[in-house]
C-alpha cells in the first residue's frame, strides 16, 4: 500500500507527549520524515530510538527566541526539507479568573500566542519560497466556542484561529495551506489542572477523547489534494454539548 505522505518532510512542537506524538507518529507512519520538537531532550532520545528510520530529535525551548526564531533553518539542516509544520505545542490554565494567577496566565499566553505565532514565522520563507507546504495549528473548541471555566485559555485559542484565518489567506497565492484543528477535551498532560471531580466525571461518561482521535483528524488534513484546504477541523467528543 503507499504511504501518503512518503518523501514528505514534517515537524511537530510539543511531540514529546499527547497529541504531538500521536500526531508525528501519524505522519511518520505514513512515509514521511518527521522532526520531533520539544524541550524534554531524554524523551525525544527514546522516541527517536522506538520510531528508527526517518525520525530525528530537535530539543528547542519555545520560550527561547533565539531558538524559536532558528527553528525552520534548524528543521531544514536535520532532516533536508520541510513540508509540514504542526505547531503543537501549548499549555493549559483554567478556573475561576477571580482566583487565578497572572503570571501562569502570562506563561501560558507567551506559549499558545507568541512562540507559535513566531514559531510559525520561522518556517514560512521556506514554505513560500517553495511553492507549497502545510501550516497547521493545534486549536481547540475554545476558540470558537466561549468555554467558560477557562476564559484566559479560551482568548487565547480565539487568538490563534484569528491567526490561522488572515495568515490563510496571505499565503494561499503561494501555494502554502494554513489551518487548524479544534479538539474538545483530551486525554493529555494539559488537563492536569481539571478539578478532579470534573476529571473523573468526564472519563465515567466518554467525553474524553485520546490524542489518536485529533492525530487522524490532522493527517487527514494534510493529505488532501492539492486544490483543497481544509480551515478548521472540529472534532469532539459525542457526549459534549458545545
Amino acid at each position: 500500500m503507499t504511504q501518503k505522505l512518503s518523501g514528505k518532510v514534517a515537524a511537530v512542537t510539543g511531540a514529546a507527549s499527547g497529541i504531538g506524538l500521536e500526531c508525528a507518529r501519524a505522519m511518520h507512519a505514513e512515509g514521511a520524515k518527521v522532526v520531533l520538537i520539544d524541550r524534554d531532550a531524554n524523551r525525544l532520545e527514546e522516541l527517536i530510538a522506538e520510531l528508527g528510520d526517518r525520525a530525528y530529535a530537535l530539543n528547542v525551548d519555545l520560550f527561547n527566541h533565539a531558538d524559536v526564531d532558528g527553528l525552520g533553518r534548524a528543521i531544514i539542516e536535520m532532516a533536508g526539507g520541510l513540508d509540514i509544520f504542526h505547531a503543537n505545542a501549548g499549555s493549559y490554565v483554567g478556573g475561576p479568573l477571580v482566583e487565578g494567577d497572572p503570571d501562569e496566565w502570562e506563561r501560558m499566553l507567551n506559549l499558545n500566542i507568541n512562540a507559535t505565532f513566531r514559531a510559525v514565522r520561522s518556517v514560512l520563507p521556506h514554505l513560500v519560497a517553495q511553492k507549497s507546504g502545510d501550516i497547521v495549528l493545534t486549536s481547540s473548541i475554545a476558540g470558537l466556542v466561549p468555554v467558560v471555566w477557562e476564559p484566559i485559555y479560551t482568548a487565547s485559542k480565539f487568538a490563534v484561529q484569528a491567526f490561522v484565518h488572515t495568515l490563510r489567506r496571505q499565503v494561499a497565492p503561494d501555494g502554502v495551506r494554513v489551518g487548524a484543528v479544534a479538539p474538545g477535551p483530551v486525554v493529555t498532560a494539559l488537563l492536569r489542572d481539571w478539578p478532579k471531580a470534573k476529571m473523573d466525571e468526564a472519563l465515567a461518561n466518554g467525553s474524553l477523547m485520546q490524542p489518536t482521535e485529533v492525530a487522524e483528524a490532522v493527517l487527514f488534513m494534510v493529505t488532501r489534494g492539492k486544490g483543497v484546504t481544509v480551515r478548521d477541523l472540529v472534532i469532539l467528543p459525542t457526549t459534549v454539548d458545545l
